[in-house]
């Protein structure tokens, strides 16, 4: 049995995968190929985690959350924020020294943006589902992140058109 038995738990393992990665990215040498390394990587997860966030919670929570669609306009607005950081990181290399200033951007955008989902938007949502509908949700996320990894390619809709990463 997972340690992560619903969907909530899916997305509270990637906020902490993510925070992890901008940590290690934040301390690893300015200028170089590691930070840009872990910088990539953490733009991948961003880019899955959003688009899983999108196809399988944020629904949800519009519908079934009061006030659930301001908070998935709001969760939806950092996503755009975060996604502009990361798509400029990746247009400059680790060396340029704009890249320190947008990871610092991106560093205190995307904690804000983990935080208050972790303490809004989940909360709530585990409130408004059942605890058999988020379960069942995870088991869906977990198999479509299954086939993707033995797929070895990027998950469908990594890049979900008008939103970018989210946390």
């Amino acid at each position: 049995m997972s340690r992560r038995p619903d969907i909530l738990g899916e997305f509270t393992a990637d906020h902490k995968a993510a925070t992890d990665l901008l940590d290690r990215a934040e301390a690893a040498p300015a200028g170089s190929a590691e930070r840009g390394e872990l910088v990539t990587r953490l733009t991948d997860l961003l880019f899955s985690h959003c688009a899983a966030e999108e196809e399988h919670l944020f629904p949800l929570v519009q519908h079934d959350v009061p006030e659930g669609g301001a908070l998935v306009f709001s969760s939806i607005h950092d996503h755009l924020a975060i996604g502009q950081y990361l798509a400029d990181l990746q247009g400059v290399g680790p060396a340029d020294p704009a890249f320190d200033t947008l990871l610092r951007g991106l560093g205190d955008t995307l904690r804000r943006h983990l935080t208050g989902e972790e303490k809004t938007v989940f909360p709530a949502a585990r409130k408004a589902l059942p605890a058999a509908t988020r379960a069942a949700l995870g088991e869906r996320l977990r198999a479509q992140r299954a086939d993707t990894e033995s797929a070895g390619s990027e998950p469908a809709g990594a890049e979900p058109s008008g939103t970018g990463p989210s946390g």
